[in-house]
């Protein structure tokens, strides 16, 4: 019975989730909230657990709040906020994220060496850089050898460093959706924004070159008028199919 209850619940934060451009300025918001459901965001699946994200929180109460929401194209959704949070996407952290994990499973694995820990190690010692580094023709090197290895066996085939970057912005999106669903979970509304300058964001909050703006979230208590319309969604027959 309870684990109906606990379906029912999780379908219903899916079903009533919707993208609300008008937010509430009189009712009262728990900016805590926030930092609340951020936390469970970290707790998102992620590529290789490299953790590639950085989310900043500017809100009602920051003066970085209205020049952001003029940046988001003046947006209702983001001039009505009560929050802000800036998703973004930080693949140059790989280094110091790949030696966390390698640190943690040698400490997970001490006193139990074996097979396993070898491999995990190589992983993160030796695939990972091979994978992340950037120098001179390196992406298209990387192209290459999965093309070659590919000849033989199954291979993964995005190497690229475009396809790195594709693979960073995933994970974060994944933290962005875990987030948005666990303030829809605490009666909070979200609307994802791509409509943004994402150079002078950055030059807002001084973010380095090497970060990338995955989007930003208006958080706050809904209005009606803030929702535009009834959900429409093409057939589930157009884009599930079992073989």
């Amino acid at each position: 019975m309870t684990d109906f209850i606990q379906q029912t619940e999780f379908s219903e934060i899916i079903k009533t989730r919707r993208s609300v451009r008008v937010f509430d300025q009189k009712e009262k918001f728990n900016h805590q909230t926030v930092q609340e459901c951020l936390e469970l965001a970290t707790l998102a699946p992620n590529s290789s657990n490299l953790q590639l994200w950085e989310f900043y929180r500017v809100p009602e109460t920051s003066s970085l709040k209205t020049p952001l929401a003029e940046l988001c194209m003046k947006q209702s959704a983001a001039r009505t906020a009560r929050e802000l949070v800036v998703i973004v996407a930080r693949r140059d952290n790989w280094k110091k994220r790949a030696k966390s994990n390698y640190e943690n499973v040698k400490k997970a694995y001490k006193g139990k060496s074996g097979k396993k820990e070898k491999q995990v190690l190589s992983y993160y010692g030796k695939l990972i850089p091979r994978l992340y580094s950037k120098f001179p023709l390196w992406s298209l090197g990387k192209r290459l050898i999965a093309w070659s290895v590919g000849l033989k066996r199954p291979m993964v085939r995005e190497v690229s460093e475009t396809d790195v970057r594709i693979s960073v912005h995933k994970s974060v999106a994944l933290a962005a959706m875990t987030f948005m669903y666990a303030l829809k979970s605490r009666g909070y509304d979200t609307c994802p924004l791509e409509g943004f300058d994402s150079k002078r964001v950055k030059k807002l909050l001084e973010l380095p070159d090497s970060a990338e703006i995955s989007m930003i979230i208006a958080c706050g208590k809904g209005l009606p008028e803030g929702i535009y319309g009834e959900r429409f969604r093409v057939p589930s027959e157009e884009v599930i199919f079992e073989k």
